[in-house]
């Protein structure tokens, strides 16, 4: 989005900038009682589907695995793991995440993830990993008597260890999109998603805003702020701008990368940066624990 190059356009951004303050309202996710230190902007910024990831051409993989998330969807499997993960309804599974190297075979499953990403990847205080992702992996695993091996590591490594070979599928809240297409292959989506807004929990910006217009009104009327997202994800294309995936981006703001979204949370509770974009349900699992 373009800055202002003259007064007159100045005096006309303020004025509706002014507007946009007025009349956006903010439906906080999370505790936002005296207590709490930041919100959820409850409106969709983004519209996004998640898939799995493997290296290009990996079709067996593929169409197996395709064939075992649509298994588990009509035998209501992925229902109840969503309940679980989603409403707290059952009881959570934890798995070890491997700390050695570990060689790629026909007895084993490597999937490489990257948390904390709740609740689709996330480590429990008794150190294992946990999430929606992480039990379907299981669950397949399980149905080809396959060796579970998980391992956690940098989100944009993902892709660099699948086209490698050292790993057999990606699972991390991967958004599909063209240009990832082009060079791996996706499983059938299985999971809507959108991007959303954290803020200090006594931000008024926002206060009244409905539409995603509304929201980037705000946005485009702030000047010199920070805004923080996770390397590597869709918050930070959102934010910057990126041509292949049809985000303008706010040449106002500027963009903050961090290695997760939670540091990046704490880093806007500290006062250091404006907000943070992140997925919805991470965006949901982080705010609620912050403010505990």
């Amino acid at each position: 989005m373009k800055k202002i190059i003259s007064l007159i356009l100045a005096l006309t951004m303020l004025l509706g900038a002014t507007f946009a303050l007025s009349s956006c309202n903010l439906f906080g996710s999370g505790d936002t009682g005296n207590d709490a230190l930041v919100k959820v902007v409850d409106v969709k910024l983004t519209d996004e589907q998640y898939a799995f990831v493997a290296k290009k051409d990996n079709t067996a993989l593929v169409n197996d695995f395709n064939a075992f998330l649509a298994t588990i969807k009509e035998n209501g499997t992925f229902d109840a793991l969503v309940a679980k993960y989603f409403e707290g309804k059952g009881e959570k599974v934890g798995y070890d995440v491997t700390t050695t190297d570990v060689q790629n075979s026909d007895s084993n499953l490597i999937v490489v993830t990257n948390c904390p990403f709740e609740p689709f990847e996330y480590i429990g205080d008794d150190g294992k990993i946990y999430g929606l992702d992480i039990e379907i992996a299981a669950a397949y695993a399980e149905y080809k008597d396959l060796e579970l091996v998980i391992k956690n590591i940098g989100f944009d490594d993902i892709f660099t260890q699948v086209d490698a070979g050292y790993a057999d599928i990606g699972m991390a809240g991967i958004t599909v999109s063209e240009d990832r297409v082009a060079l791996y292959d996706f499983t059938t989506t299985y999971f809507n998603a959108s991007q959303k807004l954290i803020v200090a929990a006594d931000n008024t910006d926002f206060d009244n805003c409905k539409t995603l217009e509304d929201v980037e009104a705000v946005i485009s009327a702030l000047e010199g702020k920070k805004i923080g997202y996770q390397t590597g994800t869709t918050g930070g294309m959102y934010i910057n701008g990126d041509e292949d995936w049809g985000y303008v981006g706010f040449a106002n703001i500027e963009g903050k990368g961090y290695t997760s979204a939670q540091e990046a949370v704490t880093d806007l509770v500290n006062g250091n940066i404006y907000a943070v974009v992140v997925d919805e349900a991470p965006a949901n699992a982080i705010v609620a624990a912050v403010n505990k």
